[in-house]
């Protein structure tokens, strides 16, 4: 008589609650929604400065994608995938006009700049992958770092990145295969409707076909997408490997310092170039992505991350320097420099070759790009900052099946229409706002999580490398004001190794940690800040419009759907408590 009578409280507890559910899903959808907009200050001060807890990130969201992906991937995969990611069309592009018109022949003392502060940044991104091995990369990072708008604003903008590098990468890819059949004009590929705006009245239908193709081959399966990139990956090193030799055997070392010596534009020219240059290296980000499809995180990320970022970097060097060995700096052609370059030796055979090789490697920068896009998708949705379809990983295939369709059809649809130079630098300012807040949150998480150090100390000493960096880099803005540049070199110096020596940093080491903290993570906030303010202003009014629009997102949808998300999942965790705890239910009976 007793247990059936407390199984009566419990049973109609329960159906109170789901009637309440059902009854609030059956308003109009018009009516909630402004329901939720009126409170939106309220919901704003709850969900923008929410953090999860690693554990949590690694648990509880991810279940939220219903089947797990699969570990498959092994560290010469991951290596594989991040060469392939970064040895895309992004040295043949930018490395003639850099040359011609900022570094000179010192190109590649450019191309050293950028692969430091690349190496740096790949270093914060491995400690934290190591950390929270989940596909959600930097996202995953700042969200449990500095909270939930601060990781959505990253994310928002990696996702920019990714699609609007795809898009360009994949309209180049249109330029080089018309390289290879050895036709001048790759325009000639391409249709083009008059009356559409100039930069987006030429339609590349071979970039659509090639974006569609690439996102079903990732559709269905992250293992042969490996495979597949290893093969491309491996001709493409043979490949920048037959130019550079023919290079250094045919070209004249006297071309790296005629007519006017190394540096034409001085420094100024070479750190001005690096800026641009960093582009070829976007790519190394998307293999922290993978974390949750590899074997044995803790090694096969450091040696992922880094060994790719290593190579690529004596790539890319090599190639620049084979590029100005060849010809006269000023000679250099600002687009198909590689080909137009071995034409002018005389050896005119050897364009067909360059854009067959250039072809292959767009195709493996855009795999491996348009892998890790999907997967910072998903933890976005995952999140619910997005819509929550977009986080399901297929059962059978283990690959996040709706976000990597719906990145395809955004990808091939700009791809369909905007021209490289529209996007390349408003790419480059995104990506460097990414890295730089990612160093920031790895050195407020190890001294300030980790180590319980007080967070005005931590965040004082952020503040204060970020501010010398800004005035670093108006000094260098302003030519006459060259007392700046020591004065604001040596302070950023000085406040590191103050840091350094007063902030103890005493924690539990973690699996993988960056060496000598905190310089590894503040020169590269110093570097991304330096970086970004060479770019020009158009980029900063594209990007500004940019973060109002993903703003005004979080506003109207993001922080209500992630308040909503949470609050039904305390409501279950109310009940499934309840349910299985008998003295809760005694309680009430006695009551």
């Amino acid at each position: 008589m007793a247990q059936g009578s407390q199984r009566k409280p419990q049973k109609h507890k329960t159906c109170f609650i789901n009637m309440a559910t059902i009854q609030s899903n059956n308003k109009p959808f018009f009516f909630k929604y402004v329901q939720s907009l009126s409170q939106t200050p309220h919901r704003l001060r709850k969900r923008m400065l929410a953090t999860w807890t690693p554990d949590q990130e690694l648990n509880r969201i991810r279940l939220r994608s219903g089947a797990d992906m699969k570990r498959k991937l092994r560290w010469y995969d991951l290596v594989a995938l991040g060469v392939g990611g970064m040895l895309g069309v992004g040295v043949f592009v930018t490395t003639g006009p850099v040359a011609r018109n900022n570094s000179g022949p010192s190109v590649f003392i450019s191309y050293i700049i950028a692969g430091i502060s690349a190496l740096l940044s790949s270093l914060c991104y491995t400690e934290f992958s190591v950390r929270i091995p989940v596909a959600g990369g930097a996202f995953s990072y700042l969200r449990v770092t500095f909270g939930e708008f601060v990781g959505y604003f990253a994310g928002a903008n990696i996702l920019m990145e990714y699609v609007l590098s795809n898009a360009a990468v994949a309209r180049s890819f249109t330029e080089y295969l018309c390289s290879a059949f050895g036709i001048n004009d790759p325009n000639s590929w391409r249709v083009e409707v008059h009356g559409l705006l100039e930069g987006y009245n030429k339609l590349d239908f071979l970039a659509v076909a090639l974006v569609l193709i690439l996102t079903i081959c990732l559709c269905h399966s992250t293992k042969e997408s490996s495979i597949l990139n290893l093969i491309m990956t491996i001709f493409h090193v043979i490949f920048f490997g037959f130019i550079i030799i023919m290079s250094f055997c045919y070209g004249s070392v006297d071309n790296l310092v005629k007519p006017r010596g190394l540096t034409p534009n001085g420094i100024r020219g070479v750190l001005d170039g690096a800026a641009i240059v960093y582009f070829s290296y976007i790519g190394y980000d998307s293999v922290s992505t993978l974390a949750e499809e590899i074997q044995n995180p803790p090694v096969t990320l450091p040696v992922g991350i880094i060994g790719s970022v290593l190579i690529v970097s004596g790539l890319y060097c090599l190639m620049a320097l084979a590029l100005c060995i060849m010809i006269p700096y000023n000679q250099i052609a600002e687009k198909a420099s590689y080909s137009m370059a071995f034409n002018s030796i005389g050896w005119k055979w050897t364009g067909n070759v360059v854009g067959a090789g250039a072809s292959l490697g767009i195709v493996a920068s855009l795999l491996v790009a348009m892998l890790g896009q999907a997967r910072y998708l998903c933890v976005i949705a995952r999140a619910r900052l997005v819509p929550s379809w977009l986080s399901k990983v297929h059962p059978s295939t283990g690959t996040p099946l709706n976000a990597t369709l719906f990145l395809g059809i955004c990808t091939a649809s700009i791809a369909l229409f905007t021209d490289l130079d529209i996007v390349i630098e408003m790419i480059s300012i995104g990506t460097l706002l990414v890295f730089y807040l990612v160093a920031n949150a790895l050195i407020y998480q190890k001294y300030v999580i980790t180590c319980k150090n007080s967070p005005f100390q931590t965040l004082s000493f952020l503040f204060l490398i970020t501010s010398c960096a800004i005035g670093f880099s108006i000094s260098w803005k302003l030519e006459q004001q060259w007392w700046g540049l020591p004065l604001f070199g040596g302070i950023t110096i000085v406040v590191i190794a103050f840091f350094q020596y007063t902030v103890p940093c005493l924690g539990q080491p973690s699996e993988w940690s960056v060496p000598l903290m905190p310089w590894p993570a503040a020169i590269s906030i110093f570097l991304n800040v330096f970086l970004m303010t060479t770019l020009k202003m158009l980029s900063f009014q594209r990007f500004a419009i940019w973060a109002c629009l993903i703003t005004l997102f979080y506003v109207l949808y993001g922080v209500h759907s992630t308040f909503e998300a949470e609050e039904m999942e305390m409501e279950m965790e109310v009940v499934v408590n309840e349910a299985s705890n008998p003295s809760i239910q005694l309680t009430k009976l006695d009551v």
